[in-house]
């Protein structure tokens, strides 16, 4: 027995050299916690400290891309989870993939070395011991080898780590797994029942067990209270993530110099969140808008004690280009997270491509990829819709008198709302060119190009339907010129084509190639935009191609007149 007690000892000091040995500092870790005591919880609403966990994302740095299937990492071994939300990490819901319910069995890495805790139930998780874990080059190794990705490639400065505190805990008797991201809409799912039961865990300490020191794949800074329940809307923006850098210095922090860009003469709509106290009949919010000279008030901005409600208003941008500022005011027992708001109006139809002829040369073109442009495809948002519980108390007044009194109180349902959005385009051959041949043309021709799209929603009050398409082309790397397209069909259901083209002797709505351009593929990028949500911009980013084989020059034959 003493050999054996002396043997296990010597192993202990070897594995803990090798840990320390290896635990280098590969990465840089914006992350910062806060949050506050626990609540005592019930038999069937309940959770216990240690019972937690992190999901980690690759993510490429420049366009926010998720390269892996999230991995979610534990020290415990939570085989009874009943219901759990796959592993769809933070960015993906922001990019509009709803939340899914899984029954399946709950997926789990135990990592060789244990994680320091993630979620405190006091608010004091040790920040520097779960920033050194993540960042060292142990984890990040193991991190590698669990998602499939090169070690040396994950740490070269292109690719960075999400993270996002899990927790695990039963809910009106079932066993649950959610990050912060996926309780907060969890929640609004089952009309705030989530936050109710359990908000010191599911609002404060699971969301607040990570958020951004900086800036960072978008998200930003959060700057509220780090020692009080947080909002739905809040979570989802701002809390529940980390992020490991492989890079020297820390990105800047994003200055956002206008809130909102509107395009010149076009429908759009500008919300706020209102949060603080509780607003309802009895003690309703109105927030005014003030823009360009006319106030707008938006009334029965409804929310219970502790939530938000987003307040947004429907206005026609000016027909010229210009910085705007809109004032908010808010009149009630709530605030705004904003009370003006910058907007820019830009004009996108100032930039045509200029008129090509038939001697243009362009020996150094060299082809580029299509840029990624913003899209978004699904918006969801939510109003709160109070209504009156009633309890009838007896007052005695003597005795055999008295009346009966409504001691109720308001209640609040949630009702969801969606937008969903589809785009298409084509372009094809110009009916006058004579020697097109199916997708096939030669170069110095001209294209026509056609933009269908679908907009779809259960509260059409509070959407606009689509009404820009941009197209820019390869001969301009997509950028320098470009064209904005006409609508020719309004509606749910909207249609665009070129503009007629001055340098068009017939007129046509066409866009001629350039005769240099050299054979392969010709691809159109269109922006397909401008579709407004209370929770923002529906947008498509489009490609079709056609073939150029040859160039204008060759259906021309050059003959001696008879004499």
């Amino acid at each position: 027995m003493k050999k054996y007690s002396k043997t296990s000892v010597v192993l202990t000091i070897i594995l803990s050299l090798l840990f320390s040995t290896t635990a280098l500092a590969v990465g840089d870790g914006n992350i910062d916690a806060g949050g506050g005591g626990m609540d005592n919880g019930t038999s069937t609403n309940i959770w216990s400290p240690g019972n937690d966990g992190v999901r980690v994302t690759v993510v490429r740095a420049s366009d926010h891309t998720v390269v892996t299937t999230p991995i979610d990492l534990t020290n415990k071994s939570p085989n009874n989870i009943q219901i759990h939300f796959s592993k769809v990490s933070k960015i993906q819901y922001s990019k509009g993939i709803g939340l899914t319910p899984i029954t399946s069995k709950y997926r789990y890495i135990n990592p060789p070395q244990s994680m320091p805790t993630i979620i405190s139930d006091k608010g004091n998780s040790n920040m520097d011991a779960i920033k050194k874990y993540f960042c060292s080059e142990y984890v990040v190794q193991m991190i590698a080898n669990h998602t499939g990705m090169n070690y040396d490639i994950l740490i070269g400065g292109e690719y960075k780590l999400l993270l996002e505190p899990i927790a695990y805990y039963k809910f009106e008797g079932i066993m649950i797994a959610t990050t912060a991201t996926e309780a907060a809409m969890y929640d609004e799912q089952i009309s705030g029942l989530l936050r109710r039961r359990m908000v010191a865990l599911s609002h404060q300490n699971l969301p607040l067990a990570m958020f951004l020191e900086v800036s960072d794949l978008g998200y930003p800074v959060w700057k509220g209270s780090t020692s009080k329940a947080a909002s739905n809307a809040d979570i989802k923006s701002s809390l529940g993530l980390g992020v490991v850098r492989f890079t020297e210095l820390p990105e800047s922090p994003e200055i956002a110099t206008q809130d909102y860009e509107y395009r010149v003469n076009t429908e759009v709509i500008t919300a706020v969140t209102v949060s603080g106290g509780q607003s309802d009949p009895d003690n309703p919010t109105k927030v005014s808008f003030s823009i360009d000279g006319k106030t707008y008030n938006v009334g029965n901005v409804y929310y219970p004690q502790g939530d938000s409600q987003l307040a947004w208003v429907k206005w026609t941008t000016p027909d010229a280009e210009q910085d705007m500022v809109i004032y908010v005011s808010v009149k009630g027992p709530g605030g705004t997270d904003k009370t003006t708001i910058n907007c820019k109006i830009v004009d996108l139809d100032k930039n045509p491509p200029p008129n090509p002829i038939a001697d243009d040369r362009n020996e150094k073109f060299s082809s580029v990829s299509v840029p990624n442009r913003s899209e978004k495809v699904r918006a969801d948002w939510s109003v709160w819709d109070p209504w009156w519980h009633e309890h009838w108390v007896w007052h005695s007044t003597g005795e055999d008198s008295g009346y009966w009194c409504d001691h109720g109180w308001w209640e609040f349902d949630l009702d969801k709302y969606y937008a969903r959005f589809s785009a298409n385009m084509s372009i094809r051959c110009d009916s006058k060119n004579p020697t097109a041949s199916g997708g096939v043309m030669k170069s110095g021709y001209g294209i026509n190009e056609t933009v269908s799209a679908s907009v779809s929603s259960n509260q059409s009050s509070a959407i606009t339907y689509l009404q820009t398409a941009v197209s820019y082309f390869p001969e301009f790397g997509y950028e320098t010129y470009w064209r904005l397209l006409d609508r020719m069909k309004d509606g749910s259901s909207t249609s665009f084509e070129f503009q007629n083209n001055k340098y068009s002797t017939y007129k046509n709505r066409t866009h001629f190639t350039p005769i240099w351009m050299p054979d392969g593929d010709y691809t159109v990028n269109t922006w397909a935009a401008d579709s407004w949500t209370p929770v923002g911009m529906l947008s498509m980013n489009l490609t079709d191609s056609l073939t150029i084989k040859g160039n204008l020059w060759q259906d021309w034959h050059v003959a001696p007149l008879k004499p």
